[in-house]
């Protein structure tokens, strides 16, 4: 079992005196930023020159440097950027920056566990991982809640690495909910086959085809758009409350026994398992990794960017977003609040 722990484990004061710098102001870096503040620790945000997140920052009232600047004044660097682009900016920024016991954190654990970014020895490597998109990590904050992270630390150079992973949390709010202690490796893998193979690849697909099939069979792609798409947030959030139980507790009976003869016709179980393992495989051994690298660096972004403009255009997304835009209660097209 994963050791959980909880405010009553964590001890705030760890961050008195340290100077916390938050390195991007997107979804995670404006929650982790505007909560630590809040929480009384010494802030400031590192953005590249002419960020158009420059004014909004200063507008929360948070100090504003360029990245260099923040992470040579930053005893504790969060790096909130996107994956792809972190490597480069630790190289030119942040590194030359670094001195011995700064403290190095990260969100999501790809950089470190496929090699992108290699610290040196001298310093606390560790990961404060939300399970939630950055604005549900800003609005529970200011509900007085939180949402569950993973902990993980890679280098404890000071041996003081876990209190300030745990003080961390704490300031953002995390350990309201439980923080759980992983591993680099298990967290950069299991939230990479996560993704893939359920959350966005597989329901994506599924969803998808389910939409296809109805509308080729000659039903209306409204009617379609419904049934295999606009529900699924319904049912989602009946078993984030309560698992599998709640959905089928509050689903008709018919809708339970359709569950039950027709799952595995459409995921035959030893042919998806399968299928899943070799997506895992390519997640351990690096080949999704270095795809990934690969596209950035040396492809252009030629297949993510044809594949984006594909799903654009699919009429799942075009009768959907006609749809959206008249229903009142669903009004909220803004891709960094809707999830609160």
């Amino acid at each position: 079992m994963a050791k959980m722990y909880y405010e009553k484990d964590c001890d705030l004061s760890k961050l008195d005196g340290k100077k916390i710098g938050i390195i991007g102001y997107g979804s995670q870096g404006h929650a982790h930023a505007l909560n630590l503040k809040e929480s009384g620790c010494d802030v400031c945000v590192g953005l590249r020159p002419g960020s158009a997140n420059q004014a909004k920052a200063e507008a929360a009232g948070l100090k504003v440097m360029s990245v260099p600047e923040t992470a040579k004044w930053a005893d504790i660097v969060m790096i909130l950027i996107n994956d792809e682009a972190q490597a480069d900016m630790y190289k030119q920024d942040i590194a030359p920056n670094l001195e011995a016991g700064n403290a190095l954190m990260f969100a999501h654990g790809f950089n470190i566990h496929f090699k992108q970014i290699v610290p040196p020895a001298d310093i606390d490597v560790l990961m404060i991982a939300p399970k939630g998109p950055g604005h549900t990590v800003r609005s529970t904050y200011v509900n007085g809640k939180g949402v569950p992270c993973l902990l993980a630390v890679e280098q404890n150079a000071t041996g003081k690495a876990y209190d300030i992973g745990l003080a961390y949390a704490a300031g953002i709010g995390c350990a309201r909910g439980g923080v759980m202690e992983t591993t680099f490796q298990d967290e950069t893998e299991t939230d990479l086959f996560g993704e893939q193979a359920i959350l966005c690849g597989g329901v994506v697909e599924l969803m998808k085809l389910g939409f296809e099939t109805l509308v080729e069979a000659g039903y209306a792609p409204e009617n379609a758009y419904f049934e295999c798409i606009h529900e699924m947030k319904l049912i989602i959030d009946l078993i984030n409350k309560g698992g599998v139980a709640m959905m089928n507790y509050s689903i008709s009976d018919t809708a339970e026994f359709g569950e039950y003869v027709s799952g595995s016709r459409i995921l035959p179980y030893e042919e998806t398992k399968k299928n899943m393992k070799a997506v895992l495989t390519d997640i351990q051994d690096g080949t999704f990794a270095g795809r990934w690298i690969a596209e950035n660096k040396s492809f252009g972004r030629t297949f993510f960017n044809a594949k984006r403009a594909q799903l654009a255009k699919h009429p799942m997304e075009t009768v959907g977003a006609e749809l959206r835009r008249n229903m009142l209660w669903g009004s909220d097209t803004d891709p960094d609040t809707a999830s609160n």
